[in-house]
């Protein structure tokens, strides 16, 4: 069964006129129950963590000061988000979705997050509408617990993956590999275990080309025992933030190219859902909708 993480914590509103499409959180598990594709049975709601699985990766100040909504108003600024009791809980509470969903993946070979992707949340700081890395969280936590020991993180939003690639910089356990706008943020790049940066206005044809002559040999050579997938869908060319200009429909290829490749190689993979910033909210749902059908698809 394909289970999904959810909880309605994630509609958290946010001052008016904010570029965050916090409204998708809400929509998107409605487009898939109204179309079929899923059912009430599918999303689990995730809680708060245990303390040990946060800081597992994340610096203890900075946990703790996040905790006490201490943060400076330069760190504030830079995470994105006005700082808020509801914020830091729904932070933990995705983290938490990521970790259960870990378990799920095991089980039944993938499992999604609603949310998640928080992949530029730093060891010490949070940055871009991150402020704990759901991903890392959820690769420390199988590791710890002994459920895997090598793991690639399959990076597809338009952003590159600083954050990640800052926490496994010395990690030869956790391969990073993030493909992603080479102009686009962050303008100071983290280096990645594999960074493939894409220019302006790369379409569908070479997008996917540079995708499926790298994933199989990547997988090969790294032979991970569980992967990680932010399949974010800011690399349209409706997006926004995203400097891209890949169609609908070549999103949804690479969604099931890595999605395929897990499958058939008996890979367990959890996936989180990332970017997404179009002006019209219908080809958020859409693009991100299509990842649970594949899921389904490909694997139920």
């Amino acid at each position: 069964m394909l289970k999904i993480a959810f909880h309605p914590i994630y509609k958290h509103p946010l001052p008016e006129g904010h570029r965050f499409p916090m409204e998708k959180y809400d929509l998107l598990p409605k487009q898939l129950l109204h179309e079929g594709t899923c059912e009430e049975s599918n999303f689990f709601q995730p809680d708060f963590p245990e303390k040990d699985l946060i800081l597992a990766v994340h610096e203890k100040d900075y946990f703790k000061r996040l905790l006490k909504l201490e943060l400076s108003k330069k760190e504030v600024r830079v995470s994105g988000f006005p700082l808020s009791q509801e914020l830091v809980n729904r932070e933990q509470i995705i983290a938490d979705g990521t970790i259960k969903a870990c378990d799920f993946a095991i089980k039944y070979g993938v499992s999604m997050n609603i949310a998640g992707g928080t992949h530029h949340a730093f060891t010490d700081r949070a940055e871009a509408f991150c402020l704990l890395n759901d991903q890392a969280i959820g690769a420390r936590y199988l590791q710890n617990k002994g459920k895997a020991d090598k793991i690639l993180i399959i990076d597809l939003d338009v952003h590159q993956g600083n954050g990640t690639a800052e926490i496994f910089k010395n990690d030869n356990s956790v391969f990073t590999f993030s493909m992603h706008g080479k102009g686009n943020y962050p303008f100071r790049k983290e280096k990645s275990d594999l960074d493939i940066e894409l220019p302006d206005g790369t379409k569908d044809e070479e997008y996917l080309k540079r995708l499926k002559s790298t994933l199989p040999e990547l997988i090969e050579k790294t032979k991970p025992d569980f992967i990680f997938y932010l399949c974010g869908v800011d690399i349209l060319e409706t997006d926004k933030l995203g400097r891209l200009s890949c169609s609908i429909d070549g999103c949804k290829e690479r969604d099931r190219f890595v999605l395929q490749t897990s499958h058939d190689l008996e890979i367990p993979v959890e996936c989180s859902m990332g970017g997404g910033y179009s002006k019209q909210i219908k080809h958020i749902i859409e693009a991100h909708a299509n990842t649970y059908r594949l899921a389904q698809k490909i694997y139920f």
